[in-house]
């Protein structure tokens, strides 16, 4: 059985990596044609930032809510496929709806659904991509799957702005069912079943996709008592809670990108350009984020996730004073850095202030308590906007941004770093 089961993983191998590859692309290409054309068509219906900050505040937090429950879910169920492609169908599913709606509440309800299936796929589809490739070379198959991510986020804006002129916003949004329906034959079609009756606690659980010999920490993983919030009761490292602090400040500030978007059309950007807006933060992004991880695995995390958190203070301090549209363009373009030099950043840096046996735990906290803050932040920052103008939310969030920078920055250096 043993034997067999690593003759399916390796004969599957290139299928399941190309085709989890290009439901990525696919589905990211949908989802980046109707999120940048978010904002204007939220002003349309008569809503405003406080609206925008419920609605971007609640789809994101759910996104990570979900993670901290699909994880458990898929190392106890005995056929993952199904996670993956459900979460492909309801995302694609809903986002046509966008073109049919009235009400900014209609949208919540459709953010809501996709980003609630995002959750739910992301981890099983994870654990499935390390089953399918031999140990040396997941790196390279999650590497690919992100480029593929990333060329997705590129082409999606690039489409938008194609179709606005000559269809409008509601046009974008039937225009998306188009990759959303491919994405989802790719799933269906391409995606081949990793795991195998009998093999459910050894093959589900992280300890054995680290590395496949070790029982030790299978058991706890699969005990009846363990649930997704156990980490609560684990004595976790001081570092670990002084990392998730400062994280948990700043994401007090960092409210949703939509509000970027947002301000840039009172800078008098035209909300037909809010496609290319993504256009260039998604270049940077995509172009700086494995030079990024490299350079961490040689220097401080620390240092680095500091200096992605100081890049931020300068967007929103550029954001908030809106010199000129030029400014906009070239800031958006920056903005690329601070995604790429804190998120691969910080996950490792988390990872490395806990012990191997809750690292899984460790990061469900740490995704949950910044889901909560960042639906905060987005609640705040449209009351802001809508009570004391656009300035005030963009240098608050600078200012977070900078102290939680300067925390990081202080930091006691642990022995790994």
């Amino acid at each position: 059985m043993g034997t067999d089961v690593r003759k399916a993983g390796e004969n599957s191998t290139p299928r399941n990596v190309y085709a989890f590859g290009l439901t990525s692309f696919l589905n990211d290409t949908a989802s980046e044609m109707a999120y940048w054309v978010l904002p204007a068509f939220i002003a349309s219906l008569g809503a405003g930032p406080a609206q925008l900050g419920i609605i971007e505040g609640v789809a994101e937090s759910v996104a990570s809510l979900a993670k901290l429950f699909s994880g458990y879910l898929a190392d106890r169920v005995s056929r993952r496929k199904p996670l993956v492609v459900g979460g492909y169908v309801v995302a694609n599913a809903v986002k046509p709806l966008l073109a049919l709606v009235s009400s900014w509440w209609q949208i919540l309800g459709i953010r809501f659904s996709d980003r609630f299936a995002k959750g739910i796929r992301g981890t099983a589809r994870d654990v499935m991509v390390a089953e399918s490739v031999d140990s040396s070379r997941i790196g390279s198959a999650y590497g690919l799957i992100q480029a593929m991510d990333s060329a997705g986020a590129i082409v999606g804006p690039l489409v938008a702005l194609a179709l606005i002129g000559h269809f409008g916003m509601r046009g974008v949004f039937w225009a998306a069912a188009v990759p959303g329906t491919l994405c989802i034959l790719v799933a269906w079609l391409g995606i081949r079943e990793t795991h195998r009756a009998g093999s459910a606690v050894r093959v589900g659980t992280p300890a054995a996709v680290d590395d496949g010999h070790s029982d030790a920490p299978i058991r706890p993983a699969n005990s009846a008592a363990t649930s997704p919030l156990s980490s609560v009761r684990l004595n976790l490292s001081g570092n670990f809670y002084y990392v998730l602090a400062v994280v948990t400040l700043f994401s007090l500030g960092n409210s949703s990108d939509m509000f970027l978007v947002l301000r840039a059309e009172n800078a008098g950007i035209p909300a037909t350009h809010a496609p290319l807006l993504g256009l260039v933060f998604n270049i940077t992004y995509t172009l700086l984020s494995w030079p990024a991880g490299k350079f961490s695995d040689r220097f401080s995390r620390s240092t680095i996730a500091a200096a992605g958190y100081f890049v931020f203070a300068i967007v929103y301090l550029v954001f908030a004073l809106a010199p000129s549209q030029l400014a906009i363009w070239t800031t958006m373009a920056f903005y690329g850095l601070f995604y790429a030099l804190t998120n691969p950043v910080l996950k490792a840096l988390v990872v490395e202030t806990v012990a191997p046996e809750v690292r899984g735990r460790a990061l469900g906290i740490y995704f949950f308590l910044t889901s909560v803050t960042t639906l905060f932040a987005s609640l705040i920052t449209g009351e802001l906007w809508k009570s004391y103008g656009a300035q005030v939310p963009f240098y608050l969030s600078s200012a977070i941004a900078a102290v939680s920078a300067v925390l990081l920055l202080l930091r006691r250096k642990p022995r790994q770093d």
